[in-house]
This record gives C-alpha cells, structure tokens and sequence, in this order.
C-alpha cells in the first residue's frame, strides 16, 4: 500500500522541477556545472508527445550555453544524477538534450488522496498573496445596450478576475465610462428628440426619436416639460447626465445576465471635471516626458510618422518607455487628444495603489497597447506591470450559417444560456477567431466544450450518489490498487491542473482551463465507456469493495477539479442533463 500522499504535492509538475533544481545544484557543487546560472528558464512539462515519457525538461538546452557545455552532456550528468530519485522511474535524454521522464506509478497514485484532502483547493494555490490587481473590461461607450461583440471581452475579463481571485489576489473589476466626447453628446441629442415625440412635437430624425423612445418618455416623466423651447446649452448637460445614467442601468442589465457584475464604475466626465488630465500630464512633465514639437520631426529622425500636420502640439516622449513614436496629447488646437483622457485614467488607477493592471480591450485598439504601457511604465517609474489582453471579433452563427442581424448581449446570452456562452468564449484563445453557433452550442454532443464538461459532471454525480447510498464512499481509498494505464493516465491529468492555474494566471489566460477541463472530461467519459468492453475498468467492481472505494475516490477527484475549473469561469454546474 502506497503511503497517503505528500502533504507538498500540491503541483506534481513543480514537485520535480524543484527535485531537477536540486539535481543541478548537486552537479554544480560536484563541478559538472558553472556556479551563478540562472535557473529561471529551467522547466519541467508534460511532453508534447505522449511516447516521450511523462514529463520532459529542458534544463539541458538552456544552460548549454551559458555553461559553455554540450546540452546532451549536461542532459547525460543530469539523468545519472536523477537516477536516485525514489519518485522516478526512468530518465533518459532525447534529442539534442531533452530529459524525459517516466515517474513510478506510486507517485501517481499518491496525488489521489492529496486532490481529496485539498478539495476545491486543489492547484490553487495562493499565488497572488493578496497583491491588489485591477481588471478593467467592457467599457463600451454608453449609447447603446451592450452588442455580441462586447461578449468576448466581458467574459475574459470576469474570468481573469475570477481566476485572479481564486489565487489569492485582491481584484477590483472595474468598467470605464466613456462618457466625456462628442458620443455622450449625440447621444443627449437622441433622447431630447425622443423627449419631443413623447410631448407631441416633431423630431428633426423620427428614426432616431423612435430609437430611443423609451428614454425619451422616461426623461418626461422626470423632468415634466421643463426642457421644452429651451436652448441647447441649457439642457445638454443634464440629458446627457440622465441618458448616461439610463443607459448604464441597461449595461449592468446585460452584465448581469452573464453573472458580471463589477466593483467600479468611472467616468470619463468625472476625470475631466476633477482636472485628472492636468494633474497626470504636470506629473508626466516633472519627469522631462512632456514637450512641445511635431510628428515632422520625429519622421526626420526616422521614427514612424503617422501623416498629422506640421504644427507644433503637446507630445508625451512615449519613447523614453518602449514605444515606436511620441504621442500627442493635444491637437494644434491645443484640444486634448483621445490619449489625454486615458492618461489621466491610468493615472487615477495607479494613484488607488494597484500592484498590477490588466486592460481587456478588441482587436481594434492593439494601436494602444504600447502607449498605454509607456504611460503606466512613466507614471509608476516602472513599478506597476500593464498587461493588455487583445479580444477579436464574433462570427455569430445559427446551424452552421453566419448571420449579419445585429443582436444584444442579452438576448445572445439568453438564447445560448449563460454558462453555455462563458464555455464558448473560452474555447479558443482570446486573440484567435472565434466562431460562435447560437445552435451548436446547446447541442448535447461531445464535440461541444460546454456538453462535454458538463456531462462529465453529471456522470460524476450520478455514480457519486449511487455509491453514497450504498456506502461505498466511506474508509480511506486505497490509491494503490488503481494500477490500470486508463486509471493512471487519468490521474496524470488531474496532476495538469495546478501547472494549468500556474500557467493561465501568468499570462492571463483563462482559455487555458476550459481547455484542460475539455481534455479531462473527455478523458472520464473514454475511461467510461472503455468499461463496456473491459469490465476491470469499472467504477463499481462487484464484491470488491476495496477497488470500488478506490475506483470512486478517482470519479471524486475528477469531480473536484471539473467543479473547481467551472467555479473560476463562472458556470454554474449541471447536475443532471435532460
């Protein structure tokens, strides 16, 4: 009987890279290696090709070198140094130096129980130590109920929250109103006609009144007949106010039926009352990165030149932290430019005491991904990282067929279901094309992600019960006696997880889990259906109660981590699927 777990097993993969670190650090005091390399880069995986062993490092080819080696000689010192670890089975060198590995099946065995005692737990560990983070997503302009192609971002941005704060950090959530520019005013402009129709009078656009009727009608019965015969100027200002205000009710609506809902909401207008612009850009220059000149002039000394006039404007020296050109920060007519109000933004962030930012933004603002991190790199003097998370655009479908017909958030959501849609978004990376079938995705089949994983949940469950009620779920399982390759290899990939966590919450990408949470549970429902023709593989073995309480306690772990994965991505389960 294998002992019952390691009380430090809590990432299989970084259980071995720390033992390769030791390896190497024993071949540095013997003389086979340098002293002082860096081990940074050292890592310990699963092999692209399963044939290749279990774990693979590379360890060998990134110290070659700067140790002035062969990679297949430090891989050789390295393998015979492995050779006395009790966890390791075999080691060999592939390639040009790769170490391969294939662990003793007790190793494995022993994760079971360590998944068990953690629970939900598992893989996430607290790596944030509380360090404060904020999210910042969505942050539509609000002219309109949010659209489908608004989908994508809020839910990358929820589940980067969501997964940030399963590992220990303190997230804020936070949506930027862009309210200050010309489109708040058009919008105003569209309610006060509205406003018109709802006291009997013409509308210059009827098209337009009609669009927003149901503002227009409320706004009459706030304000009576107050903004009648009225001038521009005296009523601008506050319809802009009340139609900002309504129409951000609608948005936290839409968000809402994705299960978002955000901590903060700041306002454009607000920075640009308080003198936010002023006081980020007189910080800016007390740094020497404020000055007045021309893109001319930075074409002349061959920086790329973006074919704006010749006159003279305020410029941020965005150079001086990484990026291609300086940028304008006022027009020649001395007017702040878009950049100006998103200084200022970044700057209100960073004076909240933020460890770290993380912008989510479409495919359509990658022009101001290094500016931005210019600016956060100047304001903080390169004390708080920006990470900036590029969304693409939805090709929404129906069966197969793409559709042109404009379709809100919510109605999108409601058609596909919530959880559903959260999967979806998920099933390819941020930056990649997504399809998405409002039909596929509620078909009930396996190649569907969303299905998959919550079918695996619902199997799960229903064998969980079963054994519950036939006490089945009682005594310590015995990991030992789960020696099938089918069972090992499925607790293999439960021992994924934490290094999936690991991985996604240091570049942000929540695909990644969906990703194992697909492969995981279609690796269940194949173990599953590999019992009909192999009956040793089944969950329930009769008259062996010890290889049923064994065989349980896997369905248990796997139900832990499937559980775990869709409470950071914010899907509720499915118990039992019709």
């Amino acid at each position: 009987m294998v002992h019952q777990g390691r009380a430090d097993m809590t990432d299989p993969f970084a259980e071995i890279r720390a033992a390769v670190l030791d390896a190497l650090a024993q071949m540095q005091a013997a003389g086979d290696l340098p002293a002082g390399l860096d081990m940074d880069a050292v890592t310990v995986e699963p092999p692209k090709d399963a044939g290749h062993g279990e774990m693979v490092t590379n360890a060998a080819m990134v110290l070659a070198r700067p140790a002035d080696l062969t990679p297949r000689d430090i891989a050789k010192a390295l393998v015979a140094q492995l050779g006395g670890d009790g966890r390791i089975g075999s080691a060999a060198v592939a390639g040009p130096g790769f170490v391969n590995l294939v662990m003793k099946r007790a190793f494995w065995q022993g994760l079971l129980p360590a998944i068990l005692s953690q629970g939900p737990r598992y893989g996430a560990a607290n790596l944030g130590q509380g360090a404060k983070v904020n999210v910042e997503f969505v942050g539509a302009y609000p002219v309109a109920p949010l659209q489908l192609a608004h989908l994508r971002g809020a839910v990358t941005g929820d589940c980067i929250a969501r997964l940030l704060e399963r590992t220990g950090h303190d997230v804020t959530r936070e949506y930027y109103v862009n309210d200050g520019g010309a489109q708040a005013d058009v919008l105003a402009r569209s309610v006060y006609q509205a406003y018109l129709v709802a006291h009997g009078r013409d509308a210059p656009d009827p098209m337009v009144a009609a669009s927003m009727a149901d503002m227009g009608a409320a706004l009459k019965d706030q304000a009576g007949a107050e903004w009648l015969d009225r001038p521009e100027g005296d009523w601008l200002p506050l319809v802009r106010r009340f139609a900002v205000d309504r129409m951000m009710e609608r948005i936290r609506a839409d968000l809402a039926s994705l299960g978002i809902h955000m901590d903060v909401f700041t306002h454009e207008s607000a920075l640009r009352k308080a003198g936010a612009i002023e006081a980020a850009l007189k910080l800016l220059d007390s740094k020497g990165l404020i000055y007045r000149g021309t893109v001319e002039a930075q074409k002349a000394s061959g920086q790329a030149g973006n074919g704006q006039a010749h006159a003279e404007r305020l410029l941020f020296r965005s150079t001086a932290h990484g990026d291609e050109i300086d940028r304008p920060v006022a027009g020649a007519d001395g007017q702040w430019t878009y950049f100006a109000p998103d200084i200022a933004y970044h700057h209100d962030k960073l004076t909240r005491g933020f460890d770290a930012l993380v912008d989510v933004f479409g495919t359509d603002h990658a022009g101001y991904v290094k500016r931005l991190g210019a600016v956060v790199s100047a304001l903080s003097d390169g004390r708080v990282p920006l990470q900036v998370k590029l969304c693409q655009m939805i090709r929404p479908m129906r069966d197969g067929v793409p559709f042109r017909d404009r379709i809100d958030l919510r109605d999108a959501v409601t058609e596909a279901g919530a959880g559903v849609t959260r999967v979806h978004m998920l099933s390819r990376k941020n930056d990649g094309p997504l399809d998405f079938d409002l039909t596929a995705a509620r078909a009930q089949r396996m190649e569907n992600p969303a299905f998959a994983i919550q079918y695996a949940v619902s199997r799960a469950n229903a064998l969980l019960r079963r054994a519950a009620e036939a006490g089945l779920d009682e005594g310590t399982p015995d990991p030992s006696l789960l020696t099938a390759p089918e069972e090992i290899a499925l607790i293999r990939a439960l021992g994924d997880w934490p290094r999936q966590i690991a991985t996604a919450v240091a570049l942000k990408e929540p695909h990644r889990l969906v990703f194992d949470l697909v492969d995981l549970a279609r690796r269940f429902h194949a173990h599953w259906d590999a019992a009909t023709a192999n009956p040793a593989l089944a969950f329930v073995q009769q008259g062996d109660t010890p290889a049923t309480v064994a065989k349980i306690a896997l369905v248990r772990a796997v139900s832990v981590v499937i559980l775990s994965g869709l409470d950071m991505i914010g899907v509720d389960p499915v118990d039992e699927m019709h």
